[in-house]
């Protein structure tokens, strides 16, 4: 009885992640198809005012900023916005590299390696495999040296603006004498093949900084 027990289990476990397997691939698929539009959307928004879908998303920083914000705190969060427009929805990677590629520049993200070029290669490669890939801000905090985004992140085109698909994502940055120079992350996966997405990308631990 115990063994049938077993084995049921087993089986069960085997089905599930083939569904995931299955589910990641027709992902995959579907994003390859996908055709790229040059239409710009508002930061809160997935479409153009004549309702048809956006493709690059533009981050307005007056959207998020605080009157509360010191002229110091303001250019840090210029700074950074202009980063991340460039990187996670341009994906402009000559502009990062040219602008940023300088900085000294510590990653806490285990899967990045330290420096510009390590969140170039990643994000490049992730644009090459999910090209409607982006970032859609919902919240940007400064304090001091210190900006702070919470975004949802998706894949297709399609997932833009609902909440029950793609990553919740709450970046980290500090920046010193006008250069980002350190970042720290925490990534949510929201749906089940981002889940097993994001179980599966895990991968191998590129530098020795720790999370915190």
């Amino acid at each position: 009885m115990k063994n049938l027990k077993r084995g049921k289990m087993i089986t069960g476990v085997i089905i599930a992640v083939v569904f995931m397997i299955s589910t990641a691939v027709i992902a995959t698929n579907a994003s390859a198809r996908s055709t790229k539009k040059s239409i710009l959307v508002s930061p809160d928004s997935s479409k153009t005012k004549d309702g048809k879908p956006g493709e690059i998303i533009q981050i307005n920083l007056e959207d998020y900023a605080r009157i509360n914000w010191s002229e110091k705190e303001r250019q840090n969060a210029e700074l950074v916005v202009d980063f991340v427009q460039h990187l996670m929805n341009d994906h402009d990677f000559e502009y990062v590299r040219e602008k940023f590629g300088s900085n000294p520049y510590t990653q806490h993200n285990r899967g990045m390696s330290d420096g510009m070029e390590g969140v170039i290669e990643v994000v490049s490669d992730l644009a090459k495999r999910y090209p409607d890939y982006t970032y859609d801000v919902k919240h940007i905090y400064v304090d001091g040296d210190y900006v702070i985004i919470h975004t949802h992140s998706t894949l297709k085109m399609k997932h833009r603006g609902n909440p029950n698909k793609g990553l919740n994502i709450i970046d980290s940055w500090k920046v010193v004498d006008g250069k980002i120079v350190e970042h720290w992350d925490s990534i949510q996966a929201i749906h089940g093949s981002m889940r097993f997405y994001a179980l599966m990308t895990g991968g191998k631990v590129k530098n020795s900084n720790t999370l915190f």
